[in-house]
């Protein structure tokens, strides 16, 4: 490595951009693309630094292996940044197998924690766990800003499941270690979890409460005797027994209705109104809700009963005393999306196709939805298009991003 790009790669990693294009702004070679791809990526033009680190892992030679693995890296992160999470995963996985075994062992960790990063994005909560608890390439201590993306990894598992004081545990320790880095940009995606932390996870339904809960708030919950109806994850829970009803619309929403009015119950017309949208009840609407009570009644059976009265319906809960629903701070008919926006990056409907493990016309429909309502609007044509939102009040929720059902 000549002195130049030595001296702009340290520039680099000490945060100072324009010193490092400075130093290699007016040369063509691998290792001078390579900078300049990294230095525009964060300067924030994501397309041409893609097209640079393109050009310069196809300039490196044979014997250059680390160096292409380099870019590979970069460009995986590129990719995560920008939500393109069509990018090949396991160009990523070869390439920190190829930095670990030639010894640079601070990028193969690099790479490390944006498999898991990707992991996060997709709500693979167990398996991002899983692969930090590996032995990190590079030996502990880890330099400061390996050691902000591992903490931050952590707290952002933690957030999703949700562990609260884990995750402020984590952020803290994250915090300190984006100071020592001088990196405004670290410091700034700490501060930025850190607020998202201290924000309405959820929103508290009991009674005759109403009120919106911190992540904290919602781990006391969860850890409490009370029978809760989760309206972010579509499920019933006690404790560590869950009842998923996210495949099934009519059941949970006959059950939030009937936990909302509890103790009291809830007449048939409402539990059809709210249930199948009916307008006009007839004698077939009450056959069907006969029907699906029973259905609801079997799933249910661990945790409650469920008893006729003379005007409807009522939740009998076992063991407890106690029914809370946990709704989004902002009910939204397209909350997931928005939520997944709400992150502030620019997201093409493939990437949020994959994140919410549904088919892309779906998301499509529901971005047109959101886009006829203005409250997400697009950029750019054909597979360039990218979708993003402006700020909505309550948004994002983290409970209501993609992943397994907490405790599972």
């Amino acid at each position: 490595m000549d002195a130049l790009i030595a001296a702009a790669a340290w520039a680099l990693a000490t945060g100072d951009v324009l010193g490092a294009l400075k130093r290699v702004a007016l040369r063509d070679d691998p290792p001078a693309l390579a900078l300049r791809g990294i230095a525009m990526a964060q300067l924030g033009d994501l397309t041409r630094a893609k097209a640079l680190l393109k050009s310069a892992a196809r300039g490196f030679g044979p014997r250059e292996a680390v160096a292409r693995a380099r870019c590979i890296v970069a460009e995986a992160e590129i990719a995560l940044v920008s939500r393109d999470l069509g990018w090949p995963e396991k160009d990523l996985a070869t390439a920190r197998t190829t930095l670990e075994a030639r010894g640079d062992r601070v990028n193969a960790t690099h790479a490390l924690h944006l498999e898991v990063r990707r992991l996060l994005l997709l709500g693979h909560l167990d398996e991002a766990e899983r692969r930090l608890a590996l032995p990190t390439p590079t030996p502990t201590p880890l330099p400061p800003a390996l050691r902000t993306a591992r903490e931050l990894a952590l707290a952002g598992i933690a957030m999703r499941r949700p562990q609260a004081g884990i995750a402020r545990i984590a952020l803290a320790r994250a915090r300190i270690a984006a100071q020592e880095t001088g990196i405004t940009a670290l410091v700034a995606e700490v501060e930025s979890a850190s607020t998202l932390l201290n924000s309405p996870a959820a929103r508290l339904i009991a009674g005759n409460e109403e009120r919106l809960l911190l992540l904290d708030d919602v781990e006391r919950i969860h850890a409490s005797a009370a029978l809760v109806v989760d309206a972010n994850r579509n499920l019933v829970r006690r404790g560590e027994v869950l009842i998923p009803l996210a495949t099934r619309p009519v059941l949970f929403a006959l059950m939030r209705t009937m936990a909302e009015a509890w103790p009291a119950d809830v007449t048939r017309d409402l539990l059809l109104a709210r249930a199948f949208g009916a307008r006009h009840v007839d004698e077939s609407h009450r056959a069907r809700l006969r029907v699906e009570i029973g259905r609801l009644r079997a799933m249910l059976r661990p945790l409650a009963g469920i008893s006729a009265t003379e005007r409807g319906f009522a939740l009998k809960p076992r063991n407890t005393h106690e029914i809370v629903v946990l709704a989004p701070p902002v009910e939204e008919r397209h909350a997931a999306i928005l939520a997944l926006l709400a992150d502030g990056e620019a997201w093409s409907s493939s990437s949020l196709a994959i994140a919410l493990g549904t088919s892309a016309r779906t998301v499509q429909r529901a971005l047109d939805d959101l886009a006829t309502a203005g409250k997400a609007q697009s950029f750019g044509q054909g597979r360039a298009r990218r979708w993003i939102v402006p700020s909505v009040p309550g948004f994002p929720t983290i409970l209501l991003l993609p992943g397994p059902l907490p405790g599972s």
